[in-house]
């Protein structure tokens, strides 16, 4: 049985299933979808909980060993299985399916997966989990339904407020739901039942999007240039260093540019991730960054990478400022095409102090990986 996320707490009102599947991209829905499935787990008696992890070398007998082991005092047992790759194998997937075959009212089988692809929920693993049990596919809401999350989760509340304001909200969370969650909870805490103005949420609602090297490496893998932009801008004002957030947008490059090179010589997508030690989510991300990259784009945004590393360095010749003046060969340099401010730690030019942050150094990568032509290297080409 599938289900969607909403539909989770009207279905634990009328039943207990002795096997649930959650997956998704959104840790905070799979979180309290979990903590909802173990609340009523223990409402019905299943006062016992075992802890599984799939990690390399798991051994899948130990699955089976946590269905058979009774309790000394008949309780019943909650085992929480979780498989950060999606991927049980081949031996995972027997085990998986005989535990569908044998389903009893003893155990409840609570098994917690990443995002999967279409491939993956074909499988016959996963088909047979679905047909066994209660599966939900728990992604964040598309950024235009924010603010209508938003607004249920309001309503829990006894709180309302107009579109403005959830518009507002959605703006600053920038996707991130347990952030939402955590300024939905603070307008609780702030104010009474009711609805609340634009004021209100102004003054309580702080700029809570998570800037971090994490969410850059998304937007860049996404190809989302508005979310990316914001989140360098984040890292600049909380003064990350600029070699950081380049070794980060570089990894993802040489990744990107080594598995596609792979694909090109004809190796199969999921050896190709396992060689390069990408999982769960992420590869998930790369498979998709994939099928719109190609190979002449991923070493263009590599060399531009190698050149940024060089001017950050104080190597070699270009224009970094903000202006993007003529270089001296009739091309703005495309470190300054309005995307690059970079200078070193107190330097004077034109009696401007240029500050040491890489302003716009991840949108101008992610313009080379979109196929906006290369700018003139000028022999500064670079592979870090």
């Amino acid at each position: 049985m599938l289900l969607k996320g909403e539909q989770l707490a009207a279905h634990l009102d009328r039943e207990l299933r002795p096997l649930y599947v959650l997956y998704g991209d959104e840790p905070l829905l799979v979180l309290e979808a979990a903590d909802a499935i173990r609340a009523k787990a223990r409402q019905q008696g299943y006062s016992e909980r075992e802890v599984l992890t799939v990690l390399p070398q798991f051994d899948w007998g130990q699955l089976l060993a946590a269905g058979g082991n009774m309790s000394l005092f008949g309780d019943k047992k909650l085992i929480d299985l979780r498989i950060p790759t999606g991927k049980p194998g081949k031996e995972g997937s027997a085990a998986l399916q005989q535990w569908c075959q044998n389903l009893s009212a003893d155990n409840l089988l609570l098994i917690t997966l990443p995002e999967l692809d279409w491939r993956e929920e074909k499988a016959v693993w996963f088909t047979a989990l679905v047909n066994a049990g209660v599966a939900l596919k728990l992604n964040a809401p598309p950024l235009a339904e924010l603010p209508g999350w938003i607004a249920g989760r309001l309503r829990r509340q006894q709180q309302s407020a107009d579109l403005e304001s959830l518009k507002f909200v959605a703006e600053r969370v920038e996707g991130n739901l347990l952030a939402a969650h955590q300024e939905i909870q603070k307008l609780a805490l702030l104010y009474p039942a009711g609805q609340l103005s634009m004021a209100q949420v102004r003054d309580a609602v702080l700029n809570v999007a998570r800037y971090d090297i994490e969410g850059l490496r998304e937007a860049l893998l996404a190809g989302d240039l508005g979310r990316l932009s914001r989140t360098l801008d984040g890292l600049m004002q909380e003064g990350e260093a600029p070699p950081l957030v380049l070794w980060a947008m570089s990894e993802e490059i040489r990744a990107l540019t080594v598995i596609r090179a792979g694909q090109d010589a004809g190796r199969p997508v999921d050896q190709l991730l396992k060689d390069a030690k990408v999982w769960g989510p992420r590869a998930i991300a790369v498979k998709k960054s994939l099928q719109r990259l190609n190979t002449a784009a991923l070493e263009t945004a590599l060399q531009h990478a190698g050149r940024i590393d060089k001017l950050v360095k104080g190597i070699g010749q270009g224009n970094v400022l903000r202006r993007g003046d003529d270089d001296g060969t009739g091309h703005r340099d495309a470190l300054a095409h309005g995307q690059l401010d970079v200078a070193r730690a107190g330097g004077q030019v034109d009696d401007e102090v240029i500050q040491p942050v890489p302003i716009g150094l991840a949108q101008h990568l992610l313009q080379r990986l979109h196929g906006h032509g290369a700018a003139p290297d000028h022999g500064l080409v670079g592979v870090l």
